[in-house]
């Protein structure tokens, strides 16, 4: 009589008896109720992941276009003389490919007064032209206009700072330099009255409470810079994650010595207290995934134990050590990817609507969350990252996987003979 041939790895009949475990009996309920706390922290981590990885790749991509759309990707500095040639150096940079704009600007600290109050702000002066091309203010103006901007004595200031001096477009402010009286000029030189022929709001409070917008042959007069400007900015198209690759072909066009700064190097300590946050965050929430792990452990301990004699028949009737240990894996694992599976489900829903969500839940508490004023945000943002999705399902997977292997190898390990006689 010729031997019947042993059953494949994974065969039917070690996924029906995977199947036939994790639907416990009535006896065995208590084991069915921690694989489902395993299937549900699994879920839940796997969802928070991703949805707390997105809100903060949306809060950095709107941080990131706020603080490019208004200060540029790269700030191009004079270096051994002054910028006087800064018509030629602008015009040679906005050739480039890539280059969206290149604005010649001049910085300078001031106090900006009214009837009612005073505050320090920060005097850019700019170009008409220039300012109308950059969409974060020309398409966020709340009060007044652009138009004429380069032929009157007007000023652009953000709407926080109106709120803290209490004017309106129309309304005028006085700006007084902080070094006037030192000048050989005098301090009157250096106090000037402006009107206020705009009112922008970007809803990011560090600029919407310090900036004024200055002609930028009316910054070159009060701040008396004979015929040059503090530095140009260059908007660049594109991911500006991708500036180092602009670097090179930006100080050739200068065709002079210059120093260029990043936008990276300029928010450095910004940008990574958010990385710094967003890695602990990631390892908080990988912890609730290693809990539900360890709940697959301990869930699939207390089945062996329990199937200890049913372990034993299957050894005697023939099953081998390898077939026992896949029927324990199968049974732990499509706790994990079951749960991993519903997870990122979860997480994709909640990214998609997570607006809607927000206002929901603020209408149901009667509150504003994440207001504008604190954030930065308009909006609560989510962005998806297909790597990082992947990377955290892989994670999930892993771990589950792992979970599995000590009680599935602790399975095959029984000895029949000892089960069958004291079990």
């Amino acid at each position: 009589m010729e031997n019947s041939p042993r059953p494949l790895p994974f065969s039917a009949f070690e996924w029906l008896l995977s199947g036939r475990y994790l639907r416990a009996r009535r006896k065995e309920g208590f084991i069915s109720v921690i694989a489902g706390f395993s299937f549900l922290g699994i879920m839940l981590g796997v969802a928070t992941l991703i949805i707390v990885m997105a809100v903060m790749n949306g809060f950095r991509k709107e941080l990131v276009d706020k603080i490019v759309g208004l200060n540029g990707h790269l700030l191009v500095q004079p270096l051994e003389s002054p910028l006087t040639d800064w018509e030629d150096v602008a015009e040679r940079i906005s050739r480039l490919p890539d280059v969206r704009l290149a604005a010649p600007v001049v910085d300078g600290p001031a106090l900006a007064s009214s009837a009612q109050n005073a505050t320090g702000v920060l005097v850019r002066g700019i170009r008409s032209g220039d300012l109308n091309k950059l969409a974060a203010i020309s398409s966020n103006i709340q009060q007044g206009s652009l138009d004429g901007f380069d032929r009157g004595r007007g000023v652009a200031i953000g709407r926080r700072l109106a709120e803290q001096l209490s004017v309106r477009a129309g309304d005028n402010i006085t700006l007084v330099a902080p070094d006037g009286t030192m000048r050989a000029k005098g301090a009157a030189a250096r106090i000037k009255p402006y009107t206020v022929a705009a009112v922008f709001s970007i809803d990011m409070s560090e600029y919407d409470s310090v900036m004024v917008f200055l002609p930028l042959t009316e910054a070159q007069t009060y701040f008396n810079r004979a015929d040059d400007v503090s530095a140009i900015e260059v908007f660049l198209m594109g991911s500006p994650d991708k500036v180092d690759s602009f670097r090179r072909p930006v100080a050739d066009a200068a065709a002079r010595p210059v120093f260029l700064v990043d936008w990276r190097r300029r928010t450095s300590a910004f940008f990574a207290a958010l990385q710094v946050e967003r890695n602990v965050m990631f390892l908080i929430l990988t912890l609730i995934v290693l809990v539900a792990a360890l709940n697959i452990v301990s869930g699939l301990i207390m089945l062996v134990k329990d199937k200890g004699s049913d372990i034993a028949i299957l050894r005697t009737i023939g099953a081998s050590r390898g077939a026992i240990m896949r029927v324990f894996l199968i049974a732990g694992a499509a706790i994990g990817v079951l749960g991993t599976l519903a997870g990122l489900l979860v997480g994709m829903l909640v990214c998609l609507n997570i607006e809607t969500i927000r206002q929901f839940l603020s209408w149901i508490t009667n509150t504003e969350l994440f207001p504008p004023k604190l954030y930065f945000l308009s909006k609560l943002p989510a962005e998806v990252d297909a790597g990082e999705t992947a990377a955290v399902v892989a994670m999930a997977l892993t771990l589950s996987f792992l979970a599995t292997l000590y009680p599935s190898w602790r399975a095959a390990r029984l000895d029949p003979v000892d089960v069958l006689r004291y079990g």
